[in-house]
């Protein structure tokens, strides 16, 4: 989960912002030429659990701090970055800095004028109001020699607004190619209706299990119907799939997350993303 903002007696809850793309800051970042990906008879997923892959992972160093407005006294816009560098990998730790920079932008009709997170600083210093503040996170949700998984988080509260805005995304990357692998890379060809159908399903047993807390499944599957998902992340155990609040789930639900067990992705996943059977 998103940390949440300090709490405050006038600021209201934070309301969700759907998650953003990613894949054109791949694209952006990868170089003409770049080496293909990985023969389909590798598994870039091993049978092991992620406490033992993690070990084989990428090495992470923390890029973490927290400042107010320069020079500003009394009541000051803040801005936190809790998020990662991959020493000996610039090409992810640029994509990491890249997309959270964009998730901050929130005008579909213009470009954001700064796409660094030391871009988007500057400008926020520039713009923001004295109750402002900003989260931007990026941790690994998953990792071993071949893939590295990465959640990235935003949550903004701007003053005078009635709600703060919140996002998440999930970034696949693939270590030796050096590159970020959209839902498309993942999904054997023709397969996107195979995918939905397995995630629709997962669906349904993520309410049975949560049917203690819905006092009318029928008005809950109206308000919040199924609603298929590109956010996705490969781990050990199957194919993560990360909703925004509000997305599949009253506020109070939080970000939900669904996993789709490998089993009930053969066939739908290329070979090279699936665990070697046992």
């Amino acid at each position: 989960m998103l940390p949440m903002l300090p709490p405050s007696d006038t600021r209201p809850p934070l309301s969700p912002r759907p998650a953003l793309p990613i894949a054109a800051l791949a694209l952006a970042l990868a170089l003409a030429g770049c080496a293909g990906g990985p023969q389909d008879n590798l598994s870039l997923v091993p049978a092991r659990l992620d406490q033992q892959t993690r070990q084989d992972g990428l090495f992470t160093q923390p890029v973490k701090w927290s400042r107010e407005r320069p020079g500003c006294q009394g009541e000051c816009p803040k801005l936190t970055v809790d998020s990662l560098a991959f020493p000996g990998h610039p090409r992810l730790t640029e994509l990491v800095d890249h997309a959270l920079a964009a998730m901050t932008w929130v005008d579909a009709q213009n470009a954001a004028p700064y796409d660094t997170l030391a871009g988007f600083e500057a400008y926020y210093w520039k713009t923001a109001e004295s109750r402002d503040e900003v989260q931007l996170t990026a941790r690994t949700r998953y990792r071993n020699e071949r893939l590295t998984v990465v959640e990235l988080d935003a949550a903004q509260y701007r003053t005078g607004m009635a709600h703060g805005m919140t996002g998440s995304q999930l970034l696949n990357w693939d270590n030796a190619a050096e590159k970020a692998l959209t839902i498309d890379n993942l999904l054997a060809p023709g397969a996107r209706p195979a995918f939905d159908a397995a995630l629709r399903a997962e669906h349904a047993r993520w309410l049975d299990q949560h049917a203690d807390a819905i006092d009318n499944r029928d008005t809950f599957d109206r308000m919040w119907p199924f609603a298929p998902s590109d956010n996705v992340g490969l781990t050990d155990l199957g194919v993560l799939v990360k909703y925004q609040p509000y997305e599949i789930a009253p506020y109070a639900w939080g970000q939900p997350e669904l996993l789709i067990p490998y089993e009930h992705l053969r066939g739908v996943l290329r070979p090279q993303f699936l665990p070697p059977r046992t």
